[in-house]
Formats: structure tokens, C-alpha cells, sequence
């Protein structure tokens, strides 16, 4: 079994046929299909149903996808390490993470991560919900994950990160009155823009109004994160954002409010047990590391 039937067969998997897989990879559909061939007659069996309009994983071919994925990341780990030994720069470094701490903290981290290393690529995946972070990291399919705390990861290993402070961005003239502070009923009583169920700032806001045995007013719900500012700064109403966010917003006119008591939450860096590429092995240690001012 070889590397590159493996990467052919998950860019099939991906692409979600033979002609899309082959445009991707820049290969000939022939080439491709030879090869695929090739990894179902050493697997013993079928890995695709072939249709009209594309393929289907079989069983086996189901069976093979986070195998495969797995094979791929420890042998890029592999030459990354011998790359490093050998003195050569660069690099290639997956990072899975949710997107309130893909905006902070990670983008910070990545900011000081390529001042020392400006020669590994960074690449960043943002699905919606913490548990598919670990699942992804679990999997393979990216070496490095940002994840909520409140998230289970007991599989892996990993370190928690700096609290980050919660703030209340409203339009500009809101009636809310004059000051910089907000309490939890003050909050409860607006009308509010929110992620949808699942989401870490969703669950924030749900259980604020739950302890306070009211229901949240919601004007907007949202997946598409970058409307919720323009959404505050239309007057459309509130919202609950990291402290950067909040910050950007208010840069933009929108004010800015601190709920007391404190609304908090942090971050989980987790990778799989095992060797690290050196690219996610210094985006560990540097996390680790306190931040310089």
C-alpha cells in the first residue's frame, strides 16, 4: 500500500467522484483510477460503489478513510522531523479550531508563532462545534486543536490556556444607560444576536437566561459570524463576543460593555499522544510559554 494511493483515495473521498478527485490533484482520471484499483485489489475488496453520478464509500471504504488519514499525517510528521534533523526550514503545521478562539486566542498565537517560524504554512480548519475539534485531532486529520474547555478530550493530551473576558457590544444609541458595565438581567432583557444551539457563546447566553428563569430574546440567530457586528452596528441588537471581537466592534462604533460579575472562558490546546511534527511541537511550547509584551 502506498502513500499516494492513499492520498487518491481520500481525494476521492473528498471530491466525491473520480473527474473532481483527478482536477484536484492534477493527475490523469486513468492514473487515478489505476491506482485506486490497485489499493481495492490489495484490500481485498470494493472500496467504492461506482454511480452515474459520482461514487459511494462501501463498508471497507468507510472502514479505510481514518486509517488512511492517520497513515498520511504520521508520515508528514515523519519528514518533518527528518527535515528538522537535517537543518531545513519550513513546514506544514494543521490547526482545527472553533471560531470564537480562532479570532482569540489563536490568532495571536499565531502572530508570535510566525515571527520565530515565518516559514511553515499554517492551515486552519473552523467546524461549528467543539466536538468535532477532538474528533478531527482524534482522527488525524489535523495535529494541533483549539478547543473549549468544557469540551471532553479525555483522549488526548493537551494544555489549558489563558481565561478570556466575555463583553456586550450594543448600537450606538441604545437607550442602555451610560456606564461601562452591564449585569446579568440587564443583559437577559435585550434583544439579542446569537450563534446557533451548540455554540459556546450560544450556550453562555442560553444559561445566563436559564439561571435567571427567563427566556432569551432573540432578534438574529446566525452562523455566519461576520454579520453579527454589522447586525450590532445596524441596530438590529446586542451580542455576546470575546473581548477582541467586542474590541473590533467597538472600533466601529458600537459600545462596548463588561457583564459583572465576569463572564469567562478559556481554551484547550490538545494534539494525539505520540511524536509531534516540529512545527506543532514549537506551536506547543510557545503556547505553553507565557506571552511577551
Amino acid at each position: 500500500m502506498e502513500r499516494r494511493q492513499l492520498e487518491y483515495f481520500l481525494a476521492v473521498v473528498e471530491h466525491g467522484g473520480f473527474t473532481a478527485a483527478a482536477i484536484a490533484l492534477h493527475v490523469a482520471q486513468p492514473s487515478l483510477s489505476h491506482a485506486i484499483r490497485s489499493l481495492e485489489r490489495e484490500c481485498g475488496g470494493k472500496l467504492f460503489h461506482r454511480l452515474p453520478q459520482g461514487v459511494v464509500l462501501t463498508a471497507a471504504g468507510e472502514a479505510l478513510v481514518q486509517p488512511a488519514q492517520q497513515v498520511l499525517r504520521d508520515l508528514s510528521t515523519a519528514s518533518s522531523l527528518v527535515r528538522e534533523v537535517l537543518g531545513l526550514g519550513g513546514g506544514r503545521l494543521d490547526i482545527v479550531s472553533q471560531t470564537t478562539l480562532s479570532v482569540d486566542p489563536l490568532a495571536d498565537m499565531l502572530g508570535r508563532f510566525h515571527r520565530v517560524h515565518p516559514k511553515v504554512s499554517v492551515r486552519v480548519v473552523d467546524p461549528e462545534r467543539g466536538s468535532a475539534v477532538a474528533h478531527m485531532v482524534a482522527a488525524g486529520q489535523c495535529e494541533l486543536g483549539l478547543v473549549d474547555a468544557s469540551v471532553s478530550t479525555a483522549d488526548l493530551r493537551g494544555i489549558d490556556l489563558p481565561e478570556q473576558e466575555m463583553h456586550v457590544v450594543l448600537p450606538a444609541d441604545h437607550p442602555h444607560p451610560a456606564g461601562d458595565t452591564i449585569t446579568p438581567r440587564e443583559l437577559a432583557a435585550l434583544d439579542l444576536i446569537v450563534t446557533p444551539p451548540g455554540t459556546k457563546t450560544r450556550a453562555a447566553m442560553d444559561d445566563l437566561c436559564a439561571a435567571l428563569g427567563v427566556e432569551p430574546r432573540i432578534a438574529v440567530e446566525t452562523a455566519h459570524r461576520a454579520m453579527i457586528v454589522p447586525l450590532v452596528l445596524s441596530g438590529v441588537g446586542a451580542s455576546l463576543l470575546p473581548a477582541s471581537m467586542a474590541r473590533d466592534a467597538a472600533l466601529r462604533g458600537a459600545r462596548m460593555l463588561s457583564p459583572r460579575p465576569r463572564l469567562l472562558r478559556h481554551g484547550r490546546l490538545v494534539w494525539r499522544s505520540g511524536p509531534l511534527s516540529p512545527a506543532a511541537q514549537a506551536f506547543v511550547d510557545l503556547a505553553s510559554a507565557p506571552a511577551q509584551d
